[in-house]
């Protein structure tokens, strides 16, 4: 953020990024839990899944780069 923000703005984004975040963590907890129950391949079970699951997410985000 530079100097032409003021404090309004700057505690809109923490605000807007936490919330953004927290989302995000929800999203992941309940993909996650989703997994619990489907049949994964054992190769899959555990940390590639995650990382797999976590790159859906991200590239799910992106689309958000656009609207604001």
């Amino acid at each position: 953020m530079g100097a032409e923000h003021g404090m309004l703005t700057g505690t809109l984004f923490a605000f807007a990024t936490a919330l953004g975040f927290g989302l995000a963590l929800i999203l992941f907890a309940g993909i996650r839990e989703q997994l619990a129950l489907a049949k994964v391949p054992e190769a899959m079970k555990g940390t590639p899944i995650a990382l797999l699951t976590a790159g859906l997410l991200a590239m799910a985000f992106m689309g958000f780069s656009g609207v604001v």
